[in-house]
C-alpha cells in the first residue's frame, strides 16, 4: 500500500519540480519595458530620470525604461494613475492618486525666487502689481506658489502670472519681459546658474518657515549655500534661507513586486554609477528613503528597505521555490513520522491524565493530613514530570493544557479534604 502511495508522491514532486524550472526560465528571459514620467528636458526630473534609466539597463538587462517630456509633478500623476507610465517623479505636496505607490525619496527641491536687480522687489511680499514667470500649469512648481503667495496676502489679481516653459522663462526675465521668476528645483541646475550669473538678476530668501508650516506641513527649511552658483563672486553672498519640498519616485501599484525591487536596489546599490552621471544622487539616503513619504510603500520597495538580506532573499526567490518543489519527496516522509510523534505524545499525556484521577480517588478516601500531604507531594511530582517532558517536547503544548484542568481539580480537592480533616480533628480534640 505505501510503495503505491510512493510513486504518485514522486510524480508530483518532479511536476512541480519542472513547472518551478520553466517560471525561473520565463521570468529571467522576460523583460519588462516601463515608461517614466519625467519633466521638462531642461529640468532636474528629466536629468535625474535619464541617468536612472541609463543604470537600470546596465545592471537589469530584463528592465527598459523609456523616459518621457512632461509638464511636471502634477501631469506625471495624472499619468500614472490613467496607468499610461508605470513609475513617476512627483514633489512630495503633490495630491496623491490612489494607485501610486511610494518606491524612494531621492532629494530635496528648493524653492528659488529670482528678481531683476531694478525691480524694486526683495521678497515674496513684493511682487504684488510686478510681472511673475511660472513654470506651465500642470507642474509643480506652478501649483506651488499659490499657497506661497497666499501666505504673504497676494491674490492672482495682484500680479500679472505669466505661465511658460523652463527655457522662455528663464529668457524673459534675463531681456526684462518679467520682473520675477518662481521655480522648484534641485541645488546647482546648470540653466539657474546661468542665470544667476547675469548682474541683472537676484536670488531672494523665502523665510517665515514656521509660520509656512502651519498651512504647507510638507514643507522643509533649508539653506542655499554660499557660492552655491559661484564661489569667485559668491551667490548668493551668504547663506540663504529657503523652504524646500522633496522629490519622489512613484510606481504604480500594479507593477510586478519583483521588478520595484530590482529598480529599488539600483537606486542604491549602484549609486556610485548614478552619481557619475547624474551628481546630485549622492544626497539619495538610504536611511530615510523607508520612511513615512505620505503614501504607502510599494510592496517591492518595502521587501528592500525591510530585510536583513536583501540581495539573497529578492534575488533567489524563484530557486527557493524551485527547491520547495522538490522537497515534497521528502515532506511525506516528514509527515508520516509527525503523524507517529504526535500519537507517541499523546499517548504519554493521557497516561498523565489517568495518574491525576487515580490520585483523585486516593485524595477522596484518604482519613489523615499526613497522608493527604504525601499525595500533594505526588501531584507536584507530576507537574514536575510534566513540564520537563514539554520542554523536550515529548509532549504537546495542546496536551499540557489539557493535563491542567485535572491537575487543578486535584489540587482543589485536596485543599477542601485537608479542610475537612482539620475540622474533624478539632471537632474530636472539643469532645
Amino acid at each position: 500500500m505505501q510503495g503505491r502511495m510512493v510513486w504518485p508522491i514522486v510524480g508530483l514532486g518532479i511536476v512541480g519540480a519542472i513547472a518551478s524550472a520553466f517560471v525561473l526560465w520565463q521570468e529571467n528571459t522576460r523583460v519588462h519595458r516601463l515608461t517614466l514620467a519625467a519633466g521638462s528636458p531642461t529640468g532636474e526630473y528629466y536629468a535625474f530620470s535619464q541617468a536612472f534609466a541609463e543604470v537600470v539597463s546596465r545592471n537589469n538587462p530584463q528592465i527598459q525604461i523609456e523616459v518621457i517630456e512632461t509638464d511636471g509633478s502634477q501631469n506625471n500623476m495624472t499619468l500614472l494613475r490613467d496607468n499610461q507610465v508605470q513609475l513617476a517623479l512627483v514633489q512630495s505636496d503633490t495630491p496623491v492618486e490612489p494607485p501610486a505607490r511610494a518606491v524612494a525619496l531621492l532629494f530635496p527641491e528648493m524653492f528659488h525666487l529670482m528678481a531683476r536687480t531694478d525691480s524694486g522687489i526683495t521678497s515674496v511680499a513684493d511682487l504684488r502689481g510686478k510681472r511673475v514667470a511660472l513654470m506651465p500649469e500642470g507642474s509643480g512648481s506652478y501649483a506651488l506658489f499659490w499657497p506661497l503667495s497666499e501666505h504673504y496676502g497676494l491674490t492672482p489679481q495682484d500680479m500679472m502670472i505669466r505661465p511658460m516653459p523652463p527655457v522662455e522663462a528663464h529668457a524673459a526675465l534675463k531681456v526684462g519681459d518679467v520682473d520675477a521668476l518662481f521655480r522648484v528645483i534641485t541645488l546647482g541646475n546648470p540653466t539657474v546658474k546661468e542665470l544667476l550669473l547675469s548682474d541683472s538678476v537676484q536670488l531672494l530668501p523665502i523665510d517665515q518657515i514656521d509660520a509656512l508650516q502651519l498651512s504647507l506641513p510638507y514643507l522643509d527649511a533649508r539653506v542655499i549655500p554660499k557660492g552655491t552658483y559661484d564661489g569667485g563672486q559668491p551667490i548668493p553672498a551668504e547663506d540663504l534661507p529657503v523652504v524646500a519640498v522633496n522629490a519622489l519616485l512613484l510606481a504604480h501599484q500594479e507593477l510586478p513586486d519583483e521588478v520595484v525591487s530590482d529598480l529599488t536596489r539600483t537606486l542604491y546599490e549602484h549609486r556610485n554609477e548614478l552619481v557619475n552621471l547624474y551628481p546630485k544622487a549622492a544626497m539619495i539616503r538610504l536611511d530615510t528613503s523607508g520612511e513615512d513619504l505620505g503614501l504607502p510603500l510599494h510592496k517591492g520597495a518595502r521587501a528592500f528597505y525591510t530585510q536583513d538580506q536583501p540581495e539573497f532573499i529578492v534575488e533567489y526567490a524563484e530557486p527557493i521555490g524551485l527547491l520547495v518543489s522538490v522537497g515534497v519527496l521528502a515532506i511525506s516522509g516528514l509527515w508520516q513520522f509527525r503523524m507517529w510523534w504526535l500519537g507517541k505524545q499523546k499517548n504519554r499525556a493521557d497516561t498523565y491524565n489517568l495518574e491525576i484521577l487515580d490520585l483523585i480517588d486516593q485524595i477522596h478516601q484518604t482519613k489523615s493530613v499526613k497522608e493527604l500531604n504525601q499525595l500533594r507531594q505526588k501531584l507536584f511530582d507530576i507537574l514536575k514530570r510534566v513540564v520537563t517532558d514539554l520542554d523536550v517536547d515529548r509532549i504537546t503544548s495542546e496536551s499540557f493544557e489539557s493535563f491542567t484542568f485535572p491537575w487543578e481539580i486535584a489540587i482543589n480537592t485536596i485543599r477542601h479534604q485537608e479542610f475537612l480533616l482539620r475540622n474533624q480533628l478539632g471537632e474530636s480534640e472539643e469532645s
